[in-house]
């Protein structure tokens, strides 16, 4: 697929109502691999989110500019309706999308996601911290980050997996470049996406919240998304972290797939 820089790669697995997913940091397409055998009853359309993978994507520089951009090429598609899933970064893009353009999303699957920060103070903090991150990936270089990255609090369950999942994981990481992840921070970090807190009980398409119990800050927030949503149920999965999908994926797939078949998209 040739890309424009403002177009983002997809690749499109299977046949049956279709399910966009959105990936987190220094994640790409590839980190879905293992749910193809639970959803083969669907299509899936697995993006690869601006600074990742095959979508530089350098023109896109704001989380709308970025949901601007797969509206547009869901359109091409002929994809006017589908079910949204998103890990992380990619849960807080699809919140964002989700609100934007809650016509198109039937049901909304986030995993460990964030509608972002309440106060000004946590969003320029945060804003911060991003940018320092964004600094030490262009001074120390990809392969130092990554060694960094892996041993954050945040992704202390994945040492439990096996070291050929770990390598697995370590490799989507180091196959990024520098300046995709700097600009993925500036346009698409948690400091720089507005909060969505207020506009939760606006979204009335039914919503599936997925977390990890050893994950506790997201746990947290995850209840407070559920009292705000309309139409949200919350899974909080046993002997897992962050990246649930990564570290137990049958038990997500099997969750996703429950859910999916309880909203099908009317016909």
């Amino acid at each position: 697929m040739s890309l424009e820089d403002n177009e983002l790669y997809y690749e499109i697995v299977g046949d049956g109502e279709p399910i966009v997913m959105l990936h987190g940091f220094t994640g790409t397409r590839h980190t879905w691999g293992s749910l193809k055998t639970f959803l083969s009853d669907y299509q899936l359309i697995l993006f690869d989110l601006p600074g990742h993978g095959r979508s530089k994507g350098y023109s896109l520089t704001s989380m709308k500019a970025c949901c601007k951009q797969l509206r547009k090429q869901l359109n091409k598609m002929n994809i006017m309706k589908f079910h949204l899933v998103g890990y992380s970064m990619g849960g807080r893009t699809a919140i964002h999308f989700a609100n934007e353009f809650p016509h198109m999303v039937q049901s909304l699957i986030l995993e460990s996601a964030s509608p972002g920060l309440s106060s000004e103070l946590e969003q320029s903090q945060r804003q911060q911290n991003d940018k320092n991150l964004a600094n030490y990936i262009l001074q120390n270089g990809i392969e130092e980050f990554v060694n960094y990255w892996q041993d954050i609090p945040l992704f202390l369950s994945q040492k439990e997996l096996s070291e050929e999942k770990q390598q697995q994981i370590r490799n989507e990481r180091l196959s990024h470049q520098p300046e995709g992840l700097v600009h993925s921070l500036h346009s698409m970090g948690t400091g720089a996406q507005p909060s969505f807190w207020n506009d939760l009980e606006q979204m009335i398409m039914k919503v599936l919240l997925v977390v990890g119990e050893k994950d506790s800050k997201f746990v947290k927030i995850n209840n407070k998304m559920r009292e705000k949503l309309p139409n949200a149920e919350l899974t909080v999965c046993k002997n897992v972290g962050h990246a649930v999908h990564v570290e137990n994926p049958q038990i997500f797939g099997k969750i996703v797939e429950e859910f999916l078949n309880r909203n099908p998209i009317a016909t």
